[in-house]
């Protein structure tokens, strides 16, 4: 399958769940000022980041109409154990979707439950729990299918036109030896797993660095692998990332600050390694490594 095959394979996984979704929510980011510091699936020293975080101060908005469920204020928390959410409020959007907002400005928040339209001011930004910066963090949580979902799924992503960098990819065989193959042309044939490091950065927001959308790798031009940033599950207790199928979070993030994408069998002869990534605004982004394996 050639490069621009896989491109058009890959937003063919891509557009029936994202134009499903936002036709079906249609829902709005709750800010349209500050930075995006942090977006979903971010490697965070070996764990996934599951919302957006944004810094910014200014009133947040509801995403979409809903009902409060909950507001927690963690100065009237009996127990005064800190949370890394601070203060934060729990929105119903009905078909099981919830949106959280956390990290607030804890004299701002809600005086009642109620029922509220979309683009209500129902909260402020602020420095609540392990915030360092005045800011907030935006989750959705799917409580049919157990997931969070990331929300760029299913509202329309900020405008941007930098694709992602691919900053550098590792081979790692099974006796743990690791391989850069921008500086090594030969490799010993076996099972390697591959680990990618790639920084996205957005029209009008610095030079952050977020995750990607999509991260493909093909060999001779045939897929052998990707990873997806669109949600994840929970089984058992157990955060679930979609890596060909779902596996611990934990097998992908543990590689810090890169991703692991899977395993692949090198076999003897001239082999040509391509990685892809992609944010969710179709920029894409490839490397190609031709190796020769003994």
């Amino acid at each position: 399958m050639k490069k621009h095959q896989l491109l058009a394979a890959a937003m063919g996984y891509i557009a029936p769940a994202f134009f499903a979704l936002s036709s079906l929510y249609g829902m709005d980011w709750p800010t349209q000022e500050g930075r995006m510091i942090r977006n979903f699936g971010w490697n965070d020293h070996g764990k996934p980041v599951r919302g957006v975080c944004f810094e910014v101060e200014s009133p947040i908005h509801a995403a979409d109409a809903g009902e409060i469920l909950f507001y927690n204020d963690p100065a009237s928390t009996p127990s005064r154990i800190p949370s890394p959410l601070g203060a934060w409020i729990a929105m119903d959007h009905g078909d099981g979707l919830v949106s959280l907002y956390s990290r607030l400005d804890e004299t701002q928040l809600p005086e009642t439950l109620s029922l509220v339209e979309k683009g209500t001011v129902i909260a402020s930004s602020g420095k609540s729990g392990w915030a360092e910066n005045g800011g907030f963090y935006f989750s959705i949580f799917d409580r049919r299918e157990r997931r969070w979902v990331n929300p760029s799924m299913i509202i329309t992503p900020l405008p941007d036109t930098r694709a992602p960098n691919i900053l550098s990819v590792t081979l790692r065989n099974e006796d743990n030896r690791t391989i850069n193959p921008a500086q090594t042309r030969n490799i010993s044939q076996g099972r390697y797993t591959v680990s990618v490091e790639v920084s996205d950065t957005r029209d009008g927001n610095g030079d952050l660095p977020l995750a990607p959308f999509r991260i493909i790798c093909s060999m001779n031009g045939v897929e052998q692998g990707y990873l997806n940033f669109e949600t994840f599950s929970v089984r058992d207790g157990i955060a679930m990332a979609y890596r060909n199928s779902l596996v611990p979070v934990r097998q992908v993030y543990a590689p810090y600050p890169g991703f692991e994408i899977g395993a692949i069998a090198f076999t003897r002869g001239q082999v040509t390694l391509e990685i892809i990534a992609m944010d969710n605004a179709q920029n894409s982004r490839n490397v190609i490594y031709r190796l020769q394996v003994d």
